[in-house]
């Protein structure tokens, strides 16, 4: 998938002196960050191969999938490693090692097989069934009562969720999930947009695992860890409060301290026995306050990057577990609780108030990436914006972050670093001047 995070979390790992490479497409942000020191072709019709060949020539010492389709590859890549070289495999041991324990995942790949892991840990879970058939619909209906969520497997981003309110809206909603994707679908987005990963779902006509969830009445909440061996090395909780669309990612987020989600992720994480970064999602019941776990994202998430201080800086954790040191001592990089995402909150609001008043998560250290995010902004339409408000928007941010007083919109070292990169930097009419 052509997620900016990515592209983020190797700027975080290239600055813990690692040296980055990736796997991915043309035209992926990773492609646009000057950290990433070679990008190895991903062809969309074999990418077991395009994996198993970067990772023979790369030979690094972890890897770590930013989507889910990068981490279900990996595990068919491990699968196929493991049946061919039954006496060991390097790439297999290298994928085990990144990823944790082989028997997790099966598990991760499964919505209804996580939740009901989770449930046997004690862990509280909205109840889950896997659908055989549209047939058990009515089954659901009359166990979980309206509203109940459909979620398709090896889907993210909001995409493979749905919330529905009757049966009509159930039989709907399971037959757009459980259809394979339409082939002039997947040529569009091969072509316009680039994204080749619906052609072979759309040849071999792969129809994906559809599950049912009782829904929970609350607010959404995160938390995104750093792990090894079983072990929580860091972690970040969040509660989500914008989101670019309804079931969609988030745009702003605030951290929050939550013991009981704490507790939830070192359970899972120990029983599994992970390793890497992993997000979890939660629902904080409004009438209660309990947490919920209702799903597992086994790769990075968007915030996965982000350095908040002892504890919360999952790259440099990571990067020390897998040398076997102690993580040094990282600076927060913002004073506040708030953190308005990039490209994702701009998109949804140039004008919104948390850009404004809480930190805003701009890549300023990599013009390429940032002018590769306001092109990607320019093919789409802004709510209630124009394009050039917009981009006036970023010019005045831009202008208030480097040449204002370190506290109004970022830490010292954030403009530290900045004054790192004397120039100009021109993008897309937005001049961006470092002292």
């Amino acid at each position: 998938m052509s997620w900016i995070p990515a592209a983020r979390l190797a700027m975080a790992f290239a600055s813990e002196n690692c040296l980055v490479e990736g796997v991915c497409p043309a035209g992926h942000p990773m492609r646009s960050a000057g950290c990433v020191r070679r990008n190895y072709a991903y062809h969309a019709l074999s990418p077991v191969r395009s994996f198993r060949n970067a990772l023979e020539i790369s030979a690094p010492d972890l890897i770590v999938p930013a989507d889910d389709r990068s981490t279900h590859l990996l595990h068919e890549l491990y699968w196929n490693e493991v049946r061919q070289h039954p006496t060991g495999s390097r790439l297999a041991s290298l994928i085990e090692r990144s990823l944790g324990s082989a028997d997790s995942f099966p598990v991760v790949e499964s919505r209804a097989k996580f939740l009901a892991r989770a449930n046997d840990l004690s862990i509280r879970v909205p109840k889950s069934i896997e659908l055989s058939g549209s047939e058990a619909l009515h089954e659901v209906a009359s166990e979980f009562g309206y509203p109940f969520v459909l979620k398709a497997d090896g889907t993210s981003g909001g995409y493979g969720v749905r919330i529905v309110h009757s049966q009509d809206e159930s039989r709907s909603a399971f037959r757009s999930l459980h259809a394979p994707p339409m082939l002039a679908r997947a040529i569009k987005r091969a072509i316009i947009d680039r994204d080749r990963n619906l052609l072979l779902p759309a040849l071999t006509r792969r129809i994906p695992t559809i599950s049912a969830q009782m829904f929970v009445q609350g607010s959404d909440v995160t938390s995104t860890v750093a792990c090894w061996e079983g072990k929580v090395l860091g972690a970040l909780h969040f509660e989500v409060v914008r989101k670019r669309y309804e079931l969609g990612p988030a745009s702003v987020m605030q951290w929050i301290d939550h013991p009981e989600m704490q507790a939830a992720v070192e359970k899972i994480v120990a029983d599994m026995k992970l390793s890497g970064i992993h997000g979890f999602d939660f629902v904080l019941e409004k009438a209660t306050g309990h947490a919920y776990l209702v799903e597992i994202n086994p790769r990075t998430t968007q915030v996965g990057h982000l350095r908040l201080g002892e504890g919360r800086d999952l790259p440099g954790a990571l990067c020390a577990a897998s040398r076997g040191s102690e993580p040094a001592r990282s600076m927060p990089v913002c004073s506040g609780q708030t953190v308005a995402l990039f490209p994702q909150e701009w998109m949804r609001d140039p004008a919104s108030t948390f850009i404004k008043e809480s930190y805003h998560d701009v890549p300023w250290e990599e013009p390429k990436l940032l002018q590769l995010c306001i092109d990607r902004a320019k093919k789409q339409r802004l709510p209630g914006k124009s394009k050039q408000s917009a981009l006036a928007a970023l010019r005045n941010l831009g202008t208030s972050t480097l040449h204002e007083d370190a506290g109004s919109t970022c830490m010292p070292a954030e403009v530290s670093r900045l004054g790192n990169a004397k120039g100009n930097e021109n993008l897309s009419g937005l001049t961006v001047t470092r002292k």
